[in-house]
């Protein structure tokens, strides 16, 4: 039989205290996956901040709640609720999931996008699983942070020092053959150097079409995406270039 107790027993002040302490493993989870993000988002990779610390925090949510046990839904146990096995249903769950937050990962060329979709996705059912076991703050906290992770990171990382990586894709006149050393000095003198496993070279009738992504050396030094778009044609033996962001 439900009685007002049983619904205050989800705000008692034991469960709320085990709330708290999974907030403080949120908090740091998230600052530290933000931090091994950073090293790749100044790489110009594609999985940056927002992705790493979505995923190492709603990691550390599911670990956390399991040492927690015995407060989910609201400490009460008996025939009105029982834990059973969620370990199976989680990860059930979060399998599931991962075959959606596959379908909205995209790759065109060395272009890839939706990882930050993907990990938000994950999150999101991370929030589920929380409000599932009655831990309400906890996941009211997860998905403040989220959002937070999703609207602001990208203006950290903006702000924060980084190197962009650039997709180049280089098609030459007929007959003419390319040298890589001339290559890699003509994007040295631009600010970028040609990430090394990156150069895809094809022929076709007679006709070169050199692929490659460029990363820049700093943001202060490299030249504009605009500025190598209007410089493109004019390289000797060019027949015609396609230049785009090599990230999400």
């Amino acid at each position: 039989m439900l009685t007002p107790q049983t619904f205050y027993s989800y705000w008692s002040g034991p469960v709320v205290e085990a709330n708290f302490f999974v907030l403080l493993h949120l908090i740091g989870a998230l600052a530290l996956g933000l931090m091994v993000g950073y090293e790749r988002s100044y790489h110009g990779r594609a999985a940056g901040m927002r992705t790493y610390g979505l995923v190492c925090m709603a990691s550390a949510a599911l670990t956390v709640i399991g040492g927690y046990s015995h407060f989910w839904y609201g400490g009460n146990s008996g025939p009105l609720f029982t834990n059973g096995d969620l370990s199976r249903v989680m990860q059930g769950i979060l399998t599931g999931i991962g075959f959606l937050c596959a379908g909205v990962i995209m790759k065109e060329g060395f272009n890839i996008s939706g990882l930050t979709t993907a990990a938000s996705l994950w999150a999101s059912s991370v929030i589920g699983i929380l409000v599932g076991v009655g831990f309400y703050a906890a996941a009211i906290a997860l998905a403040l942070l989220s959002a937070v992770c999703m609207v602001w990171i990208s203006k950290l990382e903006a702000w924060l020092p980084s190197r962009q990586a650039v997709a180049i894709t280089l098609r030459f006149v007929p007959g003419y053959e390319p040298v890589e050393a001339a290559l890699r000095q003509m994007a040295t003198e631009r600010g970028y150097d040609i990430a090394g496993g990156t150069l895809v070279i094809a022929l076709d009738e007679g006709v070169f079409t050199w692929t490659f992504v460029a990363v820049a050396r700093s943001r202060q030094k490299m030249a504009p995406i605009s500025a190598l778009g209007s410089e493109m044609g004019k390289f000797a033996g060019v027949q015609s270039f396609h230049v785009s962001y090599a990230r999400n």
